[in-house]
């Protein structure tokens, strides 16, 4: 389990090729990785990925082709920035929301801009390079509202503004400072995990209309 409150940035040193999978060696800031066991969870860009090496604050993870194509890791080369979050412990604050490290899909930066004090993003949410479904685009618009809640690269971020295939999040500078929202450009791919939550009561709701014969 994760809270969605990103604690800083980590270095790509390597990408090493394992058949259609792929080894990632990541160098963590000083001490962020004390007392780090293999089989841990850490979530990198928001993805759930399990410890396969530590050496010090540099460490290994091991992922899979099915992540990488969902994903922004598909594309992740040495000397790219990713936002880190290590898993929750038992009575930690979630100042955040409750994230489960588990992508829906890769959405796309559409607009970069400041207005007034604060920094947006606009991203589109019908282009999901790297798969050939596009019934998956709908299926995140649908859990996607206003000022609800969202989780992207990891972090935990309200919806400030929404269209019919876009989502637009506002940034305040300490988490420009901590993530790597501040180097995104238009075309850049970011991770999005929806809210648990309103994924079940989408579903329910759903389910009991189409019940009762109620189309949607």
């Amino acid at each position: 389990m994760f809270t969605g409150i990103v604690q800083g940035m980590a270095q790509v040193e390597s990408c090493q090729e394992m058949g259609t999978n792929k080894r990632l060696v990541i160098q963590f800031p000083e001490n962020s990785m004390d007392k780090q066991q293999l089989g841990a969870s850490v979530a990198i860009n928001g993805v759930c990925l399990t410890v396969s090496e530590v050496d010090n604050d540099k460490v290994s993870f091991d992922v899979i082709d099915t992540t990488l194509a969902l994903t922004n890791l598909g594309a992740i080369k040495a000397s790219d920035k990713v936002n880190f979050e290590r898993a929750a412990k038992m009575g930690d604050e979630v100042g955040g929301h409750v994230m489960s490290g588990h992508i829906m899909c890769a959405i796309e930066v559409m607009q970069v801009r400041t207005q007034d004090d604060s920094y947006r993003i606009r991203f589109v949410v019908k282009k999901l390079a790297g798969l050939s479904d596009d019934s998956a685009t709908v299926d995140a618009m649908r859990y996607l509202f206003d000022k609800g809640y969202v989780g992207l690269n990891g972090s935990s971020l309200t919806i400030c503004d929404i269209g019919e295939d876009w989502i637009e999040i506002s940034l305040i500078p300490e988490t420009l400072r901590l993530t790597t929202f501040g180097l995104l450009d238009v075309g850049d791919r970011v991770n999005l995990e929806i809210d648990s939550h309103t994924q079940a009561t989408v579903d329910t709701v759903e389910r009991i209309l189409q019940q009762k014969g109620i189309s949607l």
